[in-house]
This record gives C-alpha cells, structure tokens and sequence, in this order.
C-alpha cells in the first residue's frame, strides 16, 4: 500500500490516470447491468466477429497496462536483474490468484444462496473456472514485463509481429475463426483443464459449448497488446514535449487502426479469440483516445470533467476488484418481499427502477448506480491518499 500521491511522486501524465480510470469504469458498467436481457446494443459484446464500444473497454486497459510497464520498469533500466524478475513474478502471480479467488466467492455465494452449507460451497473446486479478466492481465503483463527485460527494445516490434503472426496462422490452421469446440482455443483450454473449468458461450445457434474468450492460446496476442502499450509508453517518455507526444500518438494509433481495419477482411476483428485485427484496432483507438486526452487535459488544461474518473485510475484494479465482490453479493444475498425471496440486485431493479423506467433504460440506470457506489469506494481511498497497487 502507498500513501503517497502518485501524482506528485512522478511527473507522469494525468491523461493516463484518466484513460486509465475511464475504461475500469466501463469495464464495470458493462459487467453490471440490471438485467442482461435489456442491455443496449453499444453495451454488449460483438456475438462473435464485429466490434462494439464495449469491446473496447478491456484492450484499452491493456494497453494502459503496458504504458505503464514501460514507466515502472525504468528504474530497472530494462535489465533482468532479480528485483525486477521478483516484481514481475510477484505481481503476475497476485494478479492470478486474485482472479481466482474472485470467481471462487463467486461460486461460495452462490451456493450458500441455494441453502448449501457452507463447507460445500466453498469446495466447488471442481467447476472453479481457471481463467478470466484478471487472470488475462496478470500472465499478459508477466510474459510481456519479461520479455521487454530479455529482449532489446529495438528488437520489440518484431517480436510482437512475429507473436501477431504467428498466432494468425495458428487460428487459419485451427478452426480459430470458428465459434465452435473444434477451435484451436477451446481444444488447447478443453485439454489443459477440461470443460468444468472453462467459460460457457453460446452460439448464434443457440448452442452452449465450452469456450473460454480468457483462453490461454489468445494470452499470445494479448502479450503482443501489451507490447504495443510499451512501445507507445517509450513513445511518451522519450518526447518531452506534449504536443509532439499528441502527433505522434495520433499518427501512429491511425497506423495501427488502419491496419487492423483493412486486415480485416483477411483476419476478422473479434475479440473472443483477441484476434491480431482485434489488436491493431484496439491498440490504435486507445492511442489516439490519449493522444486527445493529452490535449485536452495536459494541453489545454481542461479536466475539471474529468475528476470523477480519476478516483478509478489511481486505484484500478482494487476499485475493479471490490466492483467483483460487490456484484456478487447484491446477487446472492436474499431477503423476502410479498412472500417471495429476492436478491438485492433484482429489488433494485425488478422493484425500484423497472415498474417507471422501462426494461433496458432502467437495466442502464442501475449499472450507473453500481458505477456511482464503486467510484465513493475509490473516491475515499483517493481523499484518504491510499493508493494500492496490485
């Protein structure tokens, strides 16, 4: 735990706490709607190939992540000495095992929601899933923390085009295009750990089959993800002043959306399977999203408006996680109304908020309720100078 302000620890940009905060707010909205059969469609994921605004929430944070991987490592001056690797290691791991142990308060509560005791709701360690969200960003950031220490930077373009491309032909030979569990990815996830401890999807023929969009094969390009996020992270170190760090972070996201947009037709853009298109898109939104922040907030000094999201980006990922347990228990703790039992979360919404504001504005009005009580979490642990860093 840190106690100091961040921002005055270092001369980093606020731009990149913002950005920062703006995509784990969207990360929450879009996990907590009042019910996920009245979401707007700009809120839900693309079925399968396509991109929607909220598949950009979770990319955009990676990228974020690896921006960040480049300013935390220097003073490490990118030399794998075992202080860094120990960092490295440490976090990946604590990231992991929080993602774990998230998914398994899950399963806990409900199970003692169902009348279970409690000894058997906490051992459902045989259809525990084993990756997820947190799970993705831990192993993305350790392998790729790792590879900047061993590996020139010069020599890092490469390697991510060659983790790019290498995946690419893994999926064309694989069935990775595929919404099916003949797909290289479910295969690998399916063998590894079998299908109790994978995600359930379904298909556009109203099929479930096991398939996991944190599958441990898409963790490649993921790596490349945050690859890209350093490289843009040197990009901003390098260049001191602020609008020159605007053109070229405009110059060279354009680049990269261009590319993935045009490489679509090739390699479809689909976030399940962290497709490269999906990379180059992505990585390309979310660098010239900061290069307009830079502007706006750093240049132009207008940043009043974003003050809100800034309690989220100091303290991300325990804002994110403290969102995980919250939901779960709105879920599962019960209590009776007319004689029928209700969660929390449905008297919110079935009782409080749907009878006036219709099924889908009343669904978004609760997730901005969930975001409101999520953002006095981290808004007291800002005013309190309590930074955690996970």
């Amino acid at each position: 735990m840190n106690t100091s302000d961040p921002f005055q620890q270092s001369s980093r940009l606020l731009s990149l706490d913002i950005l920062r905060g703006v995509t784990i707010a969207g990360m929450i909205m879009v996990n907590n709607p009042g019910s996920w059969s009245s979401v707007y469609a700009p809120l839900r994921h693309a079925h399968w190939h396509g991109l929607t605004p909220t598949d950009l929430v979770f990319p955009f944070f990676m990228f974020i992540m690896g921006v960040s991987t480049f300013m935390s490592l220097r003073k490490f001056h990118f030399e794998p000495s075992k202080a860094a690797i120990w960092k490295i290691v440490r976090r990946t791991v604590l990231i992991f095992v929080i993602g774990l142990a998230l998914g398994w308060f899950g399963q806990l509560c409900r199970g003692l929601a169902s009348g279970e005791p409690f000894t058997q709701a906490a051992t459902h360690f045989d259809t525990l899933r084993i990756l997820g969200v947190l799970q993705r960003l831990g192993l993305a950031y350790g392998f790729a923390a790792l590879i900047v220490l061993f590996v020139k930077s010069k020599y890092l373009p490469w390697v991510t085009a060659l983790l790019l491309i290498g995946y690419f032909l893994i999926l064309q030979f694989g069935k990775g295009f595929d919404m099916s569990e003949q797909n290289i990815i479910a295969v690998i996830d399916r063998t590894l750990w079998g299908t109790d401890h994978m995600y359930k999807d379904t298909t556009s023929l109203g099929e479930r089959i096991a398939f996991d969009p944190e599958g441990l094969l898409s963790t490649l390009p993921s790596i490349a993800h945050v690859l890209i996020g350093f490289l843009f992270g040197k990009l901003i170190v390098e260049n001191k002043d602020n609008h020159t760090r605007v053109e070229k972070l405009l110059i060279w996201g354009t680049i990269l959306a261009f590319a993935g947009l045009l490489l679509q037709y090739g390699c479809p853009i689909n976030k399940k399977i962290w497709s490269p298109t999906f990379v180059l898109t992505t990585t390309g939104f979310a660098a010239q999203l900061l290069g307009l922040l830079i502007w706006i907030i750093d240049i132009n000094k207008k940043e009043r408006w974003s003050r809100f999201f800034h309690a989220f980006g100091v303290n991300p990922l325990i804002v994110y996680v403290f969102a995980g347990v919250f939901a779960t228990l709105l879920s599962n703790i019960r209590f009776t109304v007319r004689g029928e039992a209700i969660s929390i979360k449905g008297f919110v919404y079935e009782v409080l908020l749907r009878p006036w504001a219709g099924d889908y504005f009343g669904s978004l009005l609760y997730a901005l309720l969930f975001i409101t009580v999520c953002w006095l979490f981290g808004y007291i642990l800002y005013k309190r100078n309590i930074y955690i860093k996970i």
